[in-house]
C-alpha cells in the first residue's frame, strides 16, 4: 500500500528516522517514488516547484544555466535532499538536476514538508543540519576554485570521486571531460591534457572512463598544494 512504503523503506534519511508512525504514514500518502534513467532531467531550472525531492539511489549532478553557458554546481550521491532552498522560498527551480546514473527519487508534497518541519523539532533539526552542510561545501568549493591551480582541482575532483562518491580506488568517471571542466572551471582541453600529466607521472591509470588511483598521496599532496 501507498501510505506504508515509508513505514518499510530501508533508506530513510536522518530527518525521517524521527517521524512517529502516523507521521510516516502521512508521509507515505503525499509522496511518489519515480526511476530515472542516466542523463534523465529530474528537475528542470525555471520550472515551478511544488515538491521537496529526497534523492534514494543514484547519482547526480545539479547545474546552472546562464549567459546561454551551462555550469555544474555539484555532484550529490545518495541518499540526499534536492530543492528545499528552491522550493521553501521560491517556489521555482534555479538550477536543474539530472542523473548521473540510474537514480530512485522519492517527491514529497511542500505541505506535507512544511507541515513535518512544524510539528516535529527533531525531523526540522536534521533539516537544518543538512542544509548547513551543503551551505559550508559550498563555502568550502568556491575557495578552493578561486586559490588552487589546475592540478590541485583536477587532482581534488579524482580523490572526490575515489573517496567520497565510489570509496574504491577504481572507478568509473561519471562525467565526461568537458563536464569535469565546468565543474572546476576549466575546459576540457585543460583536463585531458592534467590527466594525461598524471597518467605520464604514474600517479593514475585510465582505461576510456575508468580510472585508478596509482598514487593517492600524492595527488592528496598535490590537491592540498597545488
Amino acid at each position: 500500500m501507498i501510505k506504508e512504503k515509508c513505514l518499510t523503506c530501508d533508506i530513510k534519511s536522518a530527518a525521517v528516522g524521527h517521524l512517529d508512525e502516523s507521521q510516516l504514514r502521512i508521509l507515505g500518502e503525499n509522496c511518489a517514488e519515480a526511476s530515472f534513467k542516466k542523463g534523465e532531467v529530474i528537475i528542470k531550472q525555471d520550472s515551478l516547484s511544488s515538491n521537496i525531492i529526497y534523492l534514494k539511489d543514484g547519482l547526480v549532478k545539479t547545474s546552472m544555466e546562464w549567459n546561454h553557458k551551462n555550469q555544474i554546481l555539484n555532484i550529490i550521491k545518495a541518499p540526499a535532499y534536492l530543492g528545499i532552498p528552491t522550493t521553501l522560498v521560491d517556489k521555482v527551480n534555479h538550477y536543474s538536476v539530472s542523473a548521473l546514473e540510474d537514480s530512485i527519487a522519492c517527491f514529497i508534497d511542500i505541505n506535507t514538508f512544511k507541515m513535518l518541519i512544524d510539528r516535529n523539532g527533531k525531523f526540522a533539526y536534521e533539516i537544518i543540519i543538512h542544509l548547513c552542510k551543503n551551505e559550508l561545501l559550498q563555502y568550502r568549493r568556491c575557495v578552493y576554485r578561486s586559490q588552487k591551480h589546475i592540478p590541485g582541482l583536477v587532482a581534488d575532483t579524482l580523490l572526490f570521486f575515489s573517496s567520497e562518491i565510489y570509496m574504491d580506488e577504481t572507478f568509473r568517471l561519471p562525467i565526461d571531460r568537458g563536464e569535469f571542466g565546468d565543474l572546476i572551471g576549466t575546459t576540457r582541453e585543460t583536463v585531458s591534457r592534467m590527466l594525461k600529466e598524471f597518467q605520464e607521472d604514474h600517479l593514475i591509470e585510465m582505461k576510456g572512463k575508468v580510472v585508478t588511483l596509482v598514487n593517492p598521496d600524492r595527488l592528496i599532496m598535490i590537491s592540498m598544494h597545488g
